[in-house]
Order: C-alpha cells, then sequence, then structure tokens
C-alpha cells in the first residue's frame, strides 16, 4: 500500500483550494511555485481533478481553479479515489496468483482477511477526515484525531495460536 506521487500531490493542489480565501480563483501557477511543482504537473493533476468534478476551472483573466464543493465536504476519501483509488480492492487478491490460473489461497485466507480489516481502517478514517480538517491544521504533520469507535475491537487480544503442531515423541 503506497500513496502514488499522483495521490500526494494531488491532495496537496486540493488542500492549496481549501486554504485559499481569496475572492478569485487559484492559479496553476500560484499553486505549483507554493508547492514547489511544475506549472504543466499542477495543470495535468488540476485537469484530472476536474474530469473527476471535485474541482473547476474559472476561465478568464482572473481565472484558475476552485472547489466544486465546500472544503467541509470533500473527505479524503474522494480525494484519493479521484486520483487514483481505494488503497485495497476487492480483486487484489486475484490479480496474485504466482503461476496458478487462480490463488491457492481464495478459501479461508489470513492474508486477505488482514489487507481487508486494513482497507476498513483506511476508508474509515479517510471517509471521516475532510480536506477542511486537514486545512486548519497548523502544526505540519498532525494526527487526526478519531473517536474511540473508529478502532473499535482491533485491540482485542486474540487467542494464542501454537506454532508447531508436532506430537512429542
Amino acid at each position: 500500500m503506497k500513496i502514488t506521487a499522483q495521490e500526494e500531490y494531488g491532495l496537496r493542489c486540493l488542500l492549496q483550494l481549501a486554504r485559499h480565501h481569496g475572492p478569485e480563483p487559484l492559479t496553476v501557477g500560484a499553486i505549483a511555485e507554493e508547492e514547489g511543482l511544475s506549472v504543466p504537473y499542477v495543470g495535468k493533476l488540476m485537469g484530472h481533478l476536474r474530469q473527476r468534478g471535485l474541482v473547476e476551472s474559472v476561465r478568464g483573466r482572473s481565472g484558475g481553479y476552485v472547489l466544486t464543493r465546500r472544503a467541509d465536504a470533500i473527505t479524503l476519501a474522494d480525494a484519493l479515489e479521484a486520483l487514483g483509488g481505494s488503497f485495497f480492492s476487492t480483486g487484489f487478491c486475484n490479480e496474485h496468483n504466482g503461476t496458478h490460473e487462480r490463488c491457492v489461497h481464495l478459501g479461508e485466507c489470513s492474508i486477505r482477511s488482514l489487507w481487508g480489516v486494513l482497507g476498513e481502517i483506511f476508508d474509515r478514517v479517510l471517509s471521516r477526515t475532510t480536506l477542511a480538517d486537514l486545512a486548519m491544521s497548523t502544526g505540519g504533520c498532525e494526527t487526526v484525531k478519531l473517536g474511540a469507535d473508529a478502532l473499535e475491537g482491533l485491540a482485542r487480544p486474540r487467542p494464542s495460536i501454537p506454532l508447531t503442531t508436532r506430537k512429542p515423541s
């Protein structure tokens, strides 16, 4: 599970728009300068975000980009889905079957179960966090605070599993 450059920089561009309080749209050049990115790359990202319905372009002398919704109505799940997709797709295991036609672990698979749980945690956090939440952050990389129910049940102790099943001789 990796964050792609497109997801990282696209999210940064969205945050620039969320933090912008001026009356005019934010230009590609202004976003590029603020983020240390090239103008063509920011233009590409903004075009992608426009196609996905998160930003709209404003033409003219005072043109640029604006969010299509308020920053508190755009979740990180919305943004990352538009920029690259979900962390764990249900078809993931079918794509990693080695040399076999299908995965040998399609039955009771502890690995798939792990990815599913992690995917749910990511989805829950990302769907509860908005651009406004990140835009209000003043301390750099702050931890997003979650309600206690967000990770409910994940810290439950598990029964120990023996590492070997060898019978004593």
